[in-house]
């Protein structure tokens, strides 16, 4: 059974489709195109609050002709002590597939040994491969034909400003090594990449090792895109002070985005907390893609759905 819980888990060979599927999903949005999961009901397990990933994966599956049960974590059985072996095992009978958004990894990989039908990672605290995907493709809009012109991105050099050890940090590193970009990461040395992400990346492109550098004017230099995310994630509350004291030199402001190229785009996942991590007018101003990258979570997400609905059926 095929999943996708990691950038890695589709092929060099298989990337251009989902990408191509994606962009066909974005042309034909309104329109007429194949209902993929015309019948399918998948699950959707939240573990953590969301806005954008519970209404792109909802209204996703629904535009695909299936139909989304939406599951809050403490309105299962798990929160009363039920294992995830025997809930994944369960929900394998009713649902076609599962979408989980949650804290540690593991989670999602334990969901995926055991459920027998296709899991999503929709975010954990280790990786957020939709939001890449989607990322990914925004660029490529941005800088070829379309979202699916991935030729467009080699070489192109991102950096990612703020906590370097987090889900989206660790995402943009294997994503680099996928596509062919230049990453390089800019914060506090006491959130810097970690090992695990660092043997991920070795898995991928041996004798590689995640780029960080320190000072961010000089990391930012001639990049084509700038990357942050929120400073203190879902989890990391009883931190705040600390980090918010931490990552102050990390904001990523109009003064700190002219040290890049003229051209270069700024991007966040959002939610955005404006005067922390980036300025109110970097948020505002042309450079800015967020709400590009926001909406194309929907149709990358389709096309993640629909292909992973296809091999699952192809396996039945």
């Amino acid at each position: 059974m095929r999943h996708f819980l990691k950038e890695t888990d589709f092929s060099h060979a298989e990337i251009p489709l989902i990408f191509s599927m994606a962009a066909e999903f974005k042309r034909l949005r309104g329109g007429s195109y194949p209902r993929a999961l015309e019948g399918q009901s998948w699950g959707m397990i939240f573990y953590k609050n969301s806005t954008r990933t519970r209404i792109s994966f909802e209204v996703g599956i629904h535009e695909l002709g299936g139909a989304a049960v939406r599951l809050d974590s403490n309105a299962t059985q798990i929160s009363r002590g039920e294992s995830i072996e025997d809930t994944a095992r369960v929900m394998g009978r009713y649902l076609h597939g599962l979408v989980i958004r949650t804290f540690e990894q593991e989670i999602v990989e334990e969901f995926a040994r055991h459920a027998g039908i296709p899991v999503v990672n929709a975010l954990t605290d280790f990786l957020h491969p939709c939001q890449i995907y989607a990322d990914v493709f925004s660029l490529a809009e941005k800088f070829g034909e379309d979202g699916s012109d991935l030729s467009a991105l080699t070489g192109r050099k991102l950096v990612f400003v703020g906590d370097c050890a987090s889900n989206m940090a660790n995402s943009w590193i294997l994503a680099g090594a996928l596509f062919g970009m230049e990453i390089v990461l800019s914060g506090p040395p006491n959130f810097s990449p970690g090992p695990r992400i660092a043997a991920e990346l070795e898995k991928m492109a041996p004798g590689s090792t995640p780029t960080f550098i320190e000072n961010p004017e000089e990391a930012v230099r001639d990049a084509d895109a700038v990357y942050t995310d929120v400073w203190v994630s879902m989890g990391d509350e009883s931190e705040e002070k600390a980090r918010l004291d931490a990552m102050a030199p990390y904001s990523v402001t109009e003064n700190l985005l002219k040290a890049a190229k003229p051209s270069a785009l700024f991007l966040h996942c959002m939610p955005t907390h404006p005067g922390q991590e980036v300025s109110q007018e970097v948020l505002n101003g042309r450079q800015s893609i967020l709400f590009d990258q926001a909406e194309n979570r929907l149709h990358m997400q389709k096309a993640i759905l629909a292909q992973l609905g296809e091999w699952a059926r192809d396996e039945r």
